[in-house]
C-alpha cells in the first residue's frame, strides 16, 4: 500500500530542470537528483515507483538510493550517515522505463516512522534524451541537482536547488491488515498552493496529523493526488479527473476512501455566461456521479467537498456573478444530492460570514482563491475524523 504519492504530470518548459541539467533536449545527463518526500504511515519495508507517463523517450535510471534526511527534515540535501540503502529493480541497480510506463523497485528493508521524511537519490548517467519528462511541479518541497553520481553522498554542498519533484511517483509501505488509504483528488487547493515550502502544511498533511493523533485512525495513509490547474472535465495541468481516476485512485491497493475536492477550475475557465455556466454545472454533477459509481464498484467510499468562494479573484470572479451562481449550484448538489457517502463543507469552513462570496481574510493568500496555512488548517479541522474509521460496507454497496 502506498504511504506517499505525487500525481504524474507532463513538465512545462518553465518547470524543467535549470541549465545545465536541461540542454539540447537532454535532461538529467550525468546528474544526481535528490528529493525528499513526506510519508504518512510507517513501515519496515518500502519500495519505490518511478513514472515515465509523459516521457518523450525511455527513461534510463542508472542508480537509486534511499536514506533518512539530516534532522529528519524535508527539503534538505544532507542525509544521515549510515542510513543510505541501494535500491534495485529485479536485482539490478539500473532500470529502463519505457515511454508511458512505470518501474517498481524491489522491496527494501528500511524502518520509517509515521509522518517522517525520506530522501530518494537518483542518478542518470545518460540522461533522458527528450525535454518531455514526468514530474510533479507543485512539490512545495526543495529538491537538489548535482553533476556526477552522488546517490550515497552524505551531503551535496554545491547542488542546485529546485522546488519540483521529478520521476518519482510513489512510495509503497509493507503494512499489516490494520492499514488503509484515503486518496485526495484535487487541484491546487489540495496540492497546497499557498502552503509553506518544506513544512508540509497543506490540508491533507494537517488531516494526517489529526488522524495520527487518534488510535482509531492512526493507520490511515493520506495520498495526495492533486495538481495545480487540474480540472474534472477537461485536461489542464495534467489529465482531467475522470481520465486519471483509474491511474491515480482505483489502481492503488488498500484504498478505502476517496475525497473529491475539485471543480473550481472547470467553473473558472468556462465562459462567464449563464448558458456556459449551466452547462459546466450540469456536466460536473454527472462527472461526480460517475466518480462515485466507478469508485463504489471498487469498494471505496467517496466523500464530496464543497467548493470555497473566489470572490475578488481577477480571473474567476465575473461582474454578472455567473460563476459564483454555478459554484453555489454545484455546492447545493454536493450537500443535498445524496450521491456522496459524506459531505465535507469546505465552503462553510472558509468563507467570510459577512460576505460569503469571498474567503475569510485570515485564510486568503491575497489572490482571493488560494488558502494560506491557516486556511488549510481550517479545511483539515472541518473533516470529521470518524469518517476514516474502518467499518464494513453496507449490503449492495457499489450497485446503488
Amino acid at each position: 500500500m502506498h504511504t506517499w504519492v505525487a500525481m504524474p504530470q507532463s513538465t512545462e518548459p518553465d518547470n524543467l530542470p535549470p541549465p545545465p541539467f536541461t540542454r539540447d533536449n537532454l535532461v538529467f545527463a550525468d546528474t544526481t537528483l535528490r528529493q525528499t518526500v513526506h510519508l504518512s504511515v510507517g513501515a519496515r519495508q518500502l519500495r519505490l515507483r518511478f513514472s515515465n507517463a509523459f516521457g518523450g523517450v525511455a527513461l534510463p535510471i542508472t542508480a537509486v538510493a534511499v536514506a533518512l534526511p539530516v534532522g529528519g527534515q524535508a527539503g534538505v540535501s544532507g542525509i544521515r550517515a549510515g542510513t543510505s540503502r541501494t535500491v534495485t529493480f529485479s536485482g539490478r541497480r539500473s532500470v529502463l522505463v519505457p515511454v508511458g510506463a512505470q518501474a517498481v523497485s524491489d522491496s527494501l528493508d528500511v524502518e520509517v516512522a509515521p509522518r517522517s521524511n525520506l530522501t530518494v537519490s537518483v542518478y542518470l548517467a545518460e540522461g533522458q534524451a527528450s525535454d518531455r519528462v514526468t514530474s510533479h511541479p507543485g512539490s512545495r518541497t526543495t529538491s537538489y541537482l548535482l553533476a556526477g553520481n552522488h546517490v550515497a553522498a552524505t551531503d551535496l554542498p554545491a547542488a542546485t536547488p529546485t522546488d519540483h519533484w521529478y520521476l518519482l511517483s510513489g512510495v509503497e509501505a509493507w503494512s499489516g491488515g490494520g492499514t488503509a488509504a484515503a486518496v485526495m483528488l484535487g487541484d491546487s487547493l489540495t496540492d497546497g498552493r499557498g502552503s509553506t515550502t518544506n513544512l508540509n502544511d497543506r490540508w491533507p498533511d494537517r488531516l494526517l496529523d489529526r488522524l495520527q493523533a487518534d488510535p482509531a485512525t492512526s493507520e490511515v495513509a493520506i495520498l495526495n493526488q492533486a495538481a495545480g490547474g487540474n480540472r474534472v472535465l477537461d485536461d489542464g495541468l495534467g489529465p482531467n479527473a475522470l481520465a486519471r481516476l483509474d491511474r491515480d485512485v482505483l489502481a492503488h491497493s488498500g484504498v478505502e476512501w476517496l475525497v473529491v475536492f475539485e471543480g473550481v477550475n472547470d467553473i473558472g475557465t468556462a465562459e462567464p455566461t449563464g448558458a456556459a455556466q449551466k452547462r459546466v454545472t450540469d456536466d460536473l454533477i454527472v462527472a461526480y456521479e460517475q466518480i462515485v459509481t466507478r469508485s463504489h464498484a471498487h469498494g471505496i467510499r467517496v466523500y464530496g467537498a464543497t467548493l470555497p468562494p473566489f470572490g475578488g479573484h481577477p480571473g474567476y470572479d465575473d461582474p454578472a456573478g455567473c460563476r459564483q451562481a454555478a459554484r453555489r449550484r454545484v455546492n447545493d448538489w454536493i450537500r443535498t444530492g445524496g450521491r456522496f457517502d459524506a459531505v465535507l463543507d469546505f465552503d462553510r469552513a472558509t468563507h467570510d460570514p459577512r460576505n460569503p462570496r469571498r474567503l475569510l481574510p485570515a485564510f486568503d493568500t491575497g489572490d482571493h482563491l488560494h488558502l494560506n496555512p491557516a486556511g488549510y488548517r481550517a479545511l483539515a479541522d472541518a473533516v470529521p475524523a470518524r469518517l476514516f474509521r474502518r467499518k464494513p460496507l453496507p449490503p449492495g454497496f457499489g450497485f446503488d
